[in-house]
């Protein structure tokens, strides 16, 4: 037992390079969607936060790392692939009301188009860019960390590279302005994702 227990914990201390092989190269990339979130939330009667997420989410960046302030990002939701996991849906489709209803967001495409990237820390920026939803667009903030980055994934056989964001808006300047303050105007939402280069085929 003591042999198999050596080996084991062998193998798996073989692995820890791999795992931290080198950095992933520049150019362009994409989501890994199923190694991806995104939620959202805001204060609902003071009780809670209502949080919900996006299904649909295509990110895509031109990753300079020599100089990640020369990044580009570009992100693109689908707003009918938002889930709130609303317990009676026999009842009411909730997720198709916020998707598309005019009072929510209106069955138009999210998208996020950075402007300027800044370097705060060894791991850390905030991308500035410009949200558009509901047919109006105004400035938005992320705060990224990069969580890293690997030159060949050890399961995928790929690049990959991984960030998590946060932000936050007051939904009312997109023209969102339905039962506030009962629901918060200010939306916080947080991303995690890893992303693979842009010509991979998750088929």
């Amino acid at each position: 037992m003591l042999r198999v227990t050596a080996f084991v914990l062998a193998l798996a201390l073989s692995t820890i390079p791999a795992l931290a092989s080198d950095p992933a190269p520049g150019g362009a990339y994409k989501t890994d969607p199923s190694h991806s979130s995104f939620s959202w939330s805001f204060n609902h009667s003071g009780l809670s936060h209502y949080t919900a997420r996006f299904t649909k989410v295509d990110a895509r960046l031109d990753w300079k790392p020599e100089k990640p302030e020369t990044s580009t990002l570009s992100v693109t939701i689908d707003p009918l692939s938002v889930r709130t996991d609303y317990p009676w849906p026999e009842k009411v489709d909730f997720d198709a009301e916020i998707g598309s209803g005019e009072t929510f967001l209106a069955a138009k495409p999210i998208t996020f188009v950075s402007k300027r990237i800044h370097v705060t820390g060894k791991k850390t920026g905030t991308i500035e860019g410009l949200l558009s939803f509901r047919g109006e667009t105004h400035p938005a903030t992320l705060d990224v960390t990069f969580n890293g980055s690997m030159a060949e994934h050890p399961m995928m056989g790929v690049p990959k590279i991984g960030f998590s964001a946060t932000g936050r808006i007051r939904r009312s300047q997109w023209g969102m302005d339905f039962a506030i303050p009962e629901l918060g105007d200010v939306v916080t939402f947080a991303i995690e994702t890893q992303m693979v280069p842009a010509d991979y085929s998750f088929q």
